[in-house]
């Protein structure tokens, strides 16, 4: 039976959920123009909880704030008002947090091995300056296997396929122990026997308690592979179960007349209520 994967760093509140945002706001200021500044608005009032080991598909048109979103609920980016809280706390005071962003976002010509990424996934646990014990590289191995990866462990990330490279960074969570796993696009560019592969990977964590946050645009996946959808556009347009998201109504008011495709290539089928 697979070990519950535990905490590390600053305390868990009990009977907390994973995640907790309310009433998070975020702006910038545009200074493109020479003659105005306009304040820009990414995120506006986004509420809502994740629970330990729930599921969540983020869905929504182009910048819609889906990476944004991920980057506050993973500590990267301060809201200007609001508050985030993980367990209780501040998401900076924690290193169970994983975070994966978008493919085109990584430099996958930095030399390292696949094994080198997940030890990566316990520096905070490790400290710097330290060497690994050989705990850490026990956990490494074990992250490796549960992704069926071990046998490349050796191998140049820049080496492997896309769907591969995405099974490394979920075993780089692994390793970190995290109790939140965010996933900016991790289907993107994926063959489907890839994608239901990292899909089948993410609903072997459900037993460990971690809780997923994964942006696609695939409303089919969201549909079929997840416990809530929330569907984004700036603001939260309608966060619950897959059926009572993924309506004509809240597609349109949020897609407008864009309807995007599944991962068949095909404007999904629309639940109508």
């Amino acid at each position: 039976m697979t070990q519950p994967l535990t905490y590390r760093g600053t305390p868990h509140k009990p009977n907390t959920p994973t995640l907790n945002m309310q009433g998070v706001c975020l702006t910038y200021v545009d200074s493109s123009s020479r003659l105005t500044e306009t304040a820009v608005n990414v995120l506006d009032n986004i509420t809502f909880r994740a629970e330990p080991g729930e599921q969540i598909a983020i869905i929504g048109p182009n910048g819609a704030g889906k990476s944004t979103l991920l980057k506050v609920a993973a500590g990267l980016i301060k809201p200007n008002s609001g508050s985030v809280k993980m367990f209780g706390y501040t998401p900076d005071s924690h290193i169970c947090i994983a975070y994966v962003p978008q493919r085109s976002e990584i430099d996958w010509q930095f030399p390292v091995t696949v094994a080198d990424v997940v030890l990566m996934g316990r520096t905070k646990q490790i400290g710097l300056f330290k060497r690994p014990s050989k705990r850490d590289r026990e956990i490494v191995q074990k992250s490796l296997e549960r992704v069926h990866m071990a046998h490349l462990a050796h191998k140049q990330i820049g080496e492997l396929s896309g769907g591969q490279q995405q099974r490394v960074f979920i075993a780089r969570a692994l390793a970190l122990e995290t109790n939140l796993l965010l996933m900016d696009e991790p289907l993107a560019g994926l063959d489907i026997p890839s994608q239901e592969g990292t899909l089948d990977i993410l609903d072997s964590l459900r037993p460990d308690g971690v809780t997923v946050l994964l942006a696609t645009h695939d409303l089919g996946v969201a549909a079929e592979r997840f416990d809530r959808v929330m569907l984004l556009n700036k603001q939260v347009m309608a966060f619950g179960p897959p059926a009572s998201v993924l309506t004509a109504a809240n597609l349109t008011a949020a897609y407008g007349g864009y309807m995007p495709a599944n991962k068949n290539g095909i404007a999904p089928k629309i639940v109508i209520h």
